[in-house]
């Protein structure tokens, strides 16, 4: 089975192989041995903070586990709540009207406005799911078993979370959209400047980048094509956010320009749909399966499997209550998998 668990450092060599693979554009995934051992030892806090009344600079990441080998497949993160200690950039999408009633024009152009409009809202990241384990909605459990978290402990959350999608970018790392900046703004190319960012080194962001806005139909064609567009390995995990209820309200990424999308905690289709309930320990007959957790902190579980759900209880068979860690009596929380 496998099993989502909080990270620990003996995952160390499995994060940065998740880095590895993860490729050009994963600004929250970098290369980075003394950036990765933080963010463990970070996670391990959040963990271990037991009194938590709203969210602060908690950051919360998790692995996917093998639970008969112990081999991790995945991971996936959640910020609780963004730019608080460093700034938090986006572009905002805008319009700007160019008008003569005397000379009877009228022109509406499109506008980037660098912003830090999402500070303080929490965040969905670092997800990422190794190629031989992309099957079997392996990755939607490893995204959604989030919102099942966030539902159980939604004191340290934001009312509104968000998640950068990975913008349009080829094997090479080269961004038609940061190829515009770069020509006019910067002498950096696309894999440095997002390499610094997911390294926390933001100053010359504040440094170089245009203060005023920027006129889209000054971009070049291929910069201006890609816009609100995510990378093509990205597309599925945007459609699985845009079923729980995310959308685009029209701010992009400063580098790729792929798009953030956004939806309030409490409407989340799997933070709204999933119930909280008593475990029984027996034999199955049902096929349906759910995404389904312990409600836990630092002992969280989470994965998917078969269960007997009724009105009061839940049956789950004694394997999965093992990987889960419950006993009989105690509260899991489960949505169904196929459900969205």
């Amino acid at each position: 089975m496998l099993v989502v668990r909080p990270i620990t450092p003996h995952d160390y060599a499995a994060l940065y192989t998740c880095a590895v693979e993860s490729g050009h554009g994963f600004t929250s995934l970098p290369v980075d041995e003394g950036l990765l051992r933080r963010r463990i030892a970070r996670a391990q806090e959040a963990f271990a903070r037991t009194h938590v009344s709203e969210p602060g600079e908690e950051g919360y990441l998790f692995v996917m586990e093998d639970s008969s080998t112990g081999e991790v497949v995945g991971c996936s993160a959640i910020e609780a709540s963004v730019g608080l200690s460093e700034s938090f950039y986006h572009y905002r999408l805008g319009k700007e009207v160019h008008a003569s009633r005397e000379l009877s024009v009228y022109n509406e152009v499109e506008t980037l406005t660098l912003c830090n409009d999402y500070t303080g809202v929490s965040e969905l990241c670092t997800l990422f799911l190794r190629e031989p384990f992309r099957k079997n909605m392996n990755g939607r459990v490893l995204s959604r078993f989030r919102m099942l978290f966030m539902a159980e402990f939604k004191q340290r959350f934001s009312p509104t979370v968000i998640a950068e999608m990975r913008g349009v970018s080829d094997d090479n790392g080269c961004s038609p959209f940061w190829n515009w900046l770069q020509q006019h703004f910067f002498s950096i190319d696309f894999t440095q400047a997002d390499y610094l960012t997911g390294i926390g080194e933001k100053t010359f962001i504040a440094e170089l980048m245009p203060r005023h806005p920027i006129y889209v139909k000054l971009l070049s064609a291929e910069a201006q094509a890609v816009i609100g567009r995510v990378h093509s390995n990205t597309r599925p995990a945007l459609a699985m956010l845009e079923s729980e209820g995310f959308r685009c309200r029209g701010y992009v990424d400063i580098f790729d320009a792929g798009p953030t999308v956004e939806a309030d905690l409490v409407n989340i289709r799997s933070v709204r749909d999933s119930v909280k309930l008593p475990v029984k320990i027996g034999s199955v007959a049902s096929t349906a399966r759910y995404i389904i957790c312990n409600t836990r902190l630092a002992d969280f579980r989470a994965g998917q499997a078969r269960v007997d759900r009724h009105a009061d209880h839940v049956v789950i068979d004694a394997t999965v209550a093992s990987a889960l860690r419950v006993t009989e009596g105690e509260a899991v929380r489960l949505v169904e998998l196929t459900g969205a």
